[in-house]
C-alpha cells in the first residue's frame, strides 16, 4: 500500500489528469442512482470523477486518497473536511453515512489480504447504494503493473460483494470503454443495500 503514498502513487496522478470531463460526465448520467444527498468515493485521486458527478447532482460529495499530491487537488473541489486520507480497509466515516460509496480502479489495486476488509468497509458505510468500476476476471489474476507484482488484480468484484454482503442486490452493469470514458475498460458494478424494492 505504501507504493500510493509515494513517488508511484505521485506518478499515478499525473498519468490520470489526461482524462476527459465531458466523457466521465456522460458515463455517470447513465450511472448514477437518483436521490443521493451524499457521495464518497473511495480512492478519489484528483476527484475527476467527483468533478464530472458535481454537473449532475446537487449531491455532497466526499473523498478518501491516500496520496497527497492527490488530495492537495482534492481541496480545490471538495470541502476540506469532505477529504480523508483513509485507505479502503479502515474508512473513517460512521455506519450508513453516504447514501452512496463508489470505486474506480481502486479495488484491483488492494492486495488479497485487504481485499475483503475493504470491501466490509464500503459497504459499512454506505447507506443505500455501493458502486464499484474494476478490471473483471471470474478468478482472482494478479497483473504486473508497471513493473511491480502484487499490485494489481483481477477479479469478480460484484460476486465477491454479493458474497460478503448477501443484502446488496445487483441493479445492474455497466462497461467503461476506454475510447469513450478514459478509464481503461473497467466493469461497474451498481449495487443496493437492503431489501428489494419493487
Amino acid at each position: 500500500m505504501n507504493l500510493w503514498t509515494g513517488e508511484f502513487g505521485d506518478a499515478y496522478t499525473v498519468r490520470n489528469t489526461r482524462a476527459t470531463l465531458q466523457s466521465r460526465r456522460d458515463m455517470w448520467t447513465l450511472m448514477l442512482p437518483k436521490h443521493c444527498e451524499s457521495i464518497l468515493e473511495v480512492g478519489a485521486n484528483t476527484g475527476l470523477n467527483l468533478e464530472a458527478i458535481s454537473y449532475i447532482t446537487a449531491a455532497d460529495l466526499y473523498a478518501c486518497e491516500p496520496n497527497d499530491m492527490a488530495r492537495a487537488e482534492l481541496h480545490n473541489l471538495l470541502e476540506p473536511n469532505h477529504i480523508r486520507s483513509d485507505f479502503a480497509d479502515k474508512l473513517g466515516w460512521p455506519d450508513g453515512s453516504m447514501d452512496l460509496v463508489f470505486t474506480s480502479g481502486v479495488l484491483i489495486h488492494i492486495p488479497p489480504d485487504k481485499i475483503e476488509a475493504s470491501l466490509r468497509e464500503i459497504y459499512r458505510v454506505a447507506h443505500r447504494y455501493v458502486i464499484c468500476g474494476e478490471y473483471f476476471a471470474p478468478s482472482e489474476e494478479m497483473i504486473p503493473y508497471r513493473g511491480h507484482d502484487n499490485a494489481m488484480w483481477r477479479r469478480d468484484y460484484g460476486s465477491m460483494f454479493m458474497d460478503i454482503c448477501p443484502d446488496l442486490h445487483p441493479l445492474g452493469t455497466l462497461f467503461a470503454w476506454k475510447r469513450t470514458t478514459g478509464l481503461d475498460n473497467l466493469t461497474f458494478w451498481i449495487f443496493e443495500k437492503g431489501p428489494m424494492r419493487h
